[in-house]
């Protein structure tokens, strides 16, 4: 049995096929696509990378693939096969994931334009992590009238990554309770809080504008300021746009919204770069410490993303100085921790410290293998 996944982003689009060897999962060929805002292509692309890798015939045994969806909203909480009424829901969602949910589409109909009607596909949400978010945690302080009538709460967004980190720490450690903090830092960011592997907060809300400063998306700002940028002349469309595509570390510096450019950047002492990263490594820590104070501590602190792998001046700037709650450093192996597996907390430190590159499609493929067999399908 084979099953690809398809993982497509707000810039790039991953893929992995995996093969099922006695129940376990097993990457047969994976790689990432630069999608350059046209992802039917870079579907294609893809498939063409599988040629390659693979082999000609590698969608022949295929028996499954599974697709990353950003917003499922209140309906999809589990995996769900894709039929036309799904794309219709998802695509009813679009305006709340505009970076996410359309370029998923896109990629749905051109898979299924590839491979036919044959081969059976499912989505898997990044919002079913967060359903059953404590009550505190769930609803926003508004008009009850508002919120019931346009289904308004904390949805929270990357809970593929956000429990592939607590599980893969689980497995490494072997500790599967406590109180855990994870960083998914990338183009987007976000941040959430564990209880013995259950959510009980996330910096992400309603849409993925939410909470970390990321790339392109503010995070955080006062409705105050967006009320007086519409009464000030901005069109809904241009508030639209400039939150999604124009703001964060992007708005912030005026040259950039890649953190390996502003890094580089600083070092040249470029004007823009040096606060940008600054507000980047702020916000972060304000997070880090209000999960700390509602947890009660942390067990372990976990990275993952893009940023959260591959540059260790952002890890150290975020937790520098936290000795007094139990958090320190190994400075030697969190510079030598480059997009790998690695404990990064000092041999002193209370809380565990881990990079865990994050393996989205990995997850997805043991969803959709689990969901197969609870159907019926013979898993071997």
């Amino acid at each position: 049995m084979r099953i690809l996944v398809i993982n497509s982003g707000s810039a790039t689009l991953k893929f992995q096929l995996f093969e099922i060897n006695s129940v376990e999962l097993q990457s047969v060929a994976r790689g990432s696509i630069e999608a350059r805002g046209n992802y039917a292509q870079a579907t294609l692309n893809a498939f063409a990378q599988l040629s390659r890798l693979a082999g000609e015939t590698w969608a022949e045994s295929l028996n499954a693939v599974g697709h990353r969806i950003v917003h499922g909203g209140e309906r999809f909480v589990t995996p769900t096969r894709i039929t036309p009424q799904v794309l219709r829901e998802i695509e009813s969602l679009s305006a709340l994931a505009p970076l996410h949910n359309p370029p998923a589409l896109e990629v749905i109909r051109a898979a299924r334009d590839k491979l036919g009607g044959g081969v059976p596909m499912y989505a898997v949400f990044d919002t079913a992590f967060y359903h059953d978010l404590p009550e505190a945690a769930k609803h926003y302080a508004l008009p009850a009238a508002w919120t019931q009538r346009f289904h308004i709460r904390r949805y929270g967004f990357h809970g593929i990554a956000h429990r592939y980190l607590y599980e893969r720490y689980a497995e490494l450690s072997g500790k599967q309770a406590g109180r855990i903090i994870t960083l998914q830092l990338g183009q987007g960011c976000s941040m959430s809080a564990l209880h013995d592997g259950r959510p009980v907060d996330t910096s992400m809300g309603y849409t993925p504008l939410e909470g970390l400063i990321m790339a392109t998306r503010p995070g955080d700002v006062d409705a105050g300021a967006l009320l007086h940028l519409l009464r000030s002349g901005i069109s809904m469309d241009e508030l639209d746009q400039g939150l999604n595509t124009r703001s964060g570390l992007l708005g912030l510096s005026e040259i950039s919204g890649d953190m390996r450019e502003l890094l580089k950047l600083e070092a040249q002492g470029h004007s823009g770069a040096a606060p940008a990263v600054r507000a980047f490594c702020l916000r972060a820590r304000k997070y880090l410490g209000a999960y700390l104070a509602l947890l009660g501590g942390a067990d372990a602190i976990l990275f993952g993303g893009g940023i959260g792998e591959h540059a260790p001046q952002i890890r150290t700037r975020i937790l520098s100085g936290m000795e007094w709650c139990g958090i320190a450093l190994d400075e030697a192996a969190n510079e030598s921790a480059l997009g790998v597996e690695r404990r990064i907390g000092a041999q002193n430190s209370a809380t565990d410290i881990y990079v865990i590159p994050v393996n989205e499609e990995l997850l997805i493929a043991r969803e959709v293998r689990d969901h197969l067999a609870a159907s019926g399908v013979a898993i071997s």
